[in-house]
């Protein structure tokens, strides 16, 4: 059976809603917090948040953004956010958000470089960047104005130093074989190092060199600056000299330094802390040279071995220098004279010099060539001679010669212009010439033919030696050596001859005696040559009569 089916007119039952107060349940908690966590944060964050600066750099290798730092003194202050190439495609830009502590480090002369492994003559920089990676260095500047853009340095800048000490700038024609890092020495001491170098617009080198407290104490107004690169060999009338500061000298170079000599004057740029930097000790040591003076020598000869920097010496001294030889041209004669400048020091005549300034001759122009003048007509020329027969190097030797001709001198010519004569060793080819011009006159054909001549005939004369004289000569030999042994037979010991006069010769002696006898006895007794020989007396002693008994 169906149940029924309701009546569409009845309804269904309406809900009923209840209004209950709505509790926070426990779980909304975590991102509440979370959320303000995570706001906190980003407050903190731009609270602390540092300035964003951006380096360019012509290369990057090795920066990678997020993990490279930016170190200040080995201390992290930022970290690379980007980089990025720069609009011409020239540079890279990196971009880099430092701490806000770092904020007050950007100035305009701040300077950032990259760290990477260098291994250079004498330094060796950047090795621990081989395990973390490289990482940008940073040193700030002195400058007041504030700075967000910067053009990085592609090597490293002038090594650090410590806090105590002075810092000195060394100036230079030539830096030689110096090095960043190279040591300064004073009196074979290492007291400091070289921490950079420079280019000056003038073409001159700028050496800056740190040296450590207390030896800065060392350093005075006469401290004399030298390079000590290298090994100094001199070969005098002492033998053979080598000196150097140190091993470490040799392969990197290296500035030393010492007191001047007493009578160097203290110069203004010297107490400020630029000093010169001499070639060696010796020149670095020599008296001051002062103002130099230039003079003009004209020589009719050709000068072959003469260089700029040939010395120039006065008796002897060495008292400057060539600085130019230049070919000139006289019309009146054509010829081609070469002229010789040359720079002097009149300081380093020494006693000479004093005795001038003394007089009021070395002050001005008008009385130098005034006294130059009196000198000229003393004998002083300038001579070229040979320095070195090896080499052939020609120096300028200023001497008295006596001899010489007399010139006219000049003494309102500037530069003053010195009378010259020709070198000795002109004179030398000059003789050389005339004695090889003499041997090329000899008729060495004819003396060629005599001498073969002479040699035939001696050869023909000898031939009639050996063949005619020598057999005659052997003959001779023989004869005279048979009447050698004739002559030894002749005077032997038991030869007769030898027996007769060796009998003779006693007999002789028998008989000078006894006529010795007779004139002893006529000196006692002339009148027995009138009256004969007396009777001689025999005495009878027994020693007598014991001594001429007879049996």
């Amino acid at each position: 059976m169906s149940e029924p089916t309701p009546s569409s007119d009845e309804e269904l039952p309406t809900p009923v809603v209840q209004n209950r107060r709505w509790i926070p349940r426990l779980v909304w908690a975590v991102p509440v917090v979370a959320a303000l966590i995570g706001i906190s944060l980003l407050v903190r964050n731009w609270a602390n948040a540092g300035p964003r600066i951006t380096i360019s750099f012509l290369s990057v290798e090795g920066v990678q953004v997020g993990k490279t730092l930016v170190k200040y003194r080995d201390v992290t202050v930022g970290r690379v956010s980007a980089v990025d190439l720069s609009a011409d495609h020239q540079a890279v830009l990196v971009s880099a958000n430092l701490s806000k502590d770092a904020a007050s480090l950007l100035k305009a002369d701040t300077q950032f470089w990259i760290v990477r492994p260098r291994i250079g003559v004498g330094t060796v920089s950047g090795l621990e960047t081989l395990l973390s990676g490289v990482y940008i260095g940073m040193e700030t500047g002195v400058a007041t104005r504030r700075e967000r853009q910067f053009v990085g340095l592609e090597n490293p800048p002038a090594l650090a130093h410590g806090p105590h000490g002075r810092e000195l700038q060394l100036q230079a024609a030539r830096a030689g074989s110096l090095a960043i890092g190279a040591p300064v020495y004073f009196r074979q001491f290492q007291v400091g190092r070289v921490i950079d170098e420079n280019l000056l617009p003038d073409g001159n080198t700028r050496v800056t060199v740190f040296v450590d407290a207390p030896y800065d104490s060392f350093v005075k107004p006469v401290t004399r600056f030298w390079n000590a690169s290298g090994v100094d060999v001199r070969l005098g009338a002492d033998g053979l000299n080598v000196k150097t500061e140190s091993f470490a000298a040799v392969l990197v170079g290296g500035v030393a330094f010492d007191d001047g000599p007493i009578e160097t004057l203290p110069a203004a740029a010297g107490i400020a802390g630029d000093f010169s930097l001499y070639k060696s000790e010796t020149e670095a040591m020599a008296p001051p040279d002062g103002d130099p003076r230039y003079v003009r020598m004209r020589f009719a000869q050709a000068l072959r071995g003469l260089e700029v920097g040939a010395p120039v010496e006065f008796v002897g001294v060495n008292i400057g220098s060539v600085v130019a030889v230049d070919l000139g041209y006289e019309r009146k004669d054509n010829s081609f004279p070469v002229i010789v400048t040359a720079k002097v020091y009149p300081r380093r005549m020494g006693q000479a010099y004093e005795a001038l300034a003394a007089q009021g001759k070395t002050e001005s122009e008008a009385t130098l060539a005034t006294f130059v003048g009196t000198l000229v007509h003393r004998g002083l020329r300038a001579q070229p001679r040979s320095g070195s027969l090896l080499t052939g190097k020609l120096y300028i030797a200023l001497d008295f010669l006596p001899a010489s001709p007399r010139v006219a001198f000049d003494a309102s010519l500037q530069p003053l212009e010195l009378p010259t004569v020709n070198g000795s060793f002109q004179e030398l080819e000059a003789s050389i010439g005339a004695l090889v011009k003499k041997v090329n006159d000899l008729p060495l054909g004819q003396i060629t033919a005599d001498l073969h001549t002479d040699l035939k005939d001696l050869h023909e004369t000898m031939s009639e030696i050996h063949t005619r004289v020598l057999p005659n000569a052997a003959d001779t030999l023989s004869a005279l050596h048979r009447t050698l042994d004739s002559a030894n037979r002749t005077l032997d010991v038991e030869s007769p001859l030898q027996r007769g006069l060796t009998d003779t010769l006693s007999e002789s002696r028998s008989t000078l005696q006894a006529v010795r006898e007779l004139a002893d006895y006529l000196d006692r007794h002339p009148d027995s040559l009138l009256r004969g020989r007396r009777p001689q007396k025999v005495p009878h002693t027994p020693a007598a009569l014991s001594s001429d008994a007879k049996p």
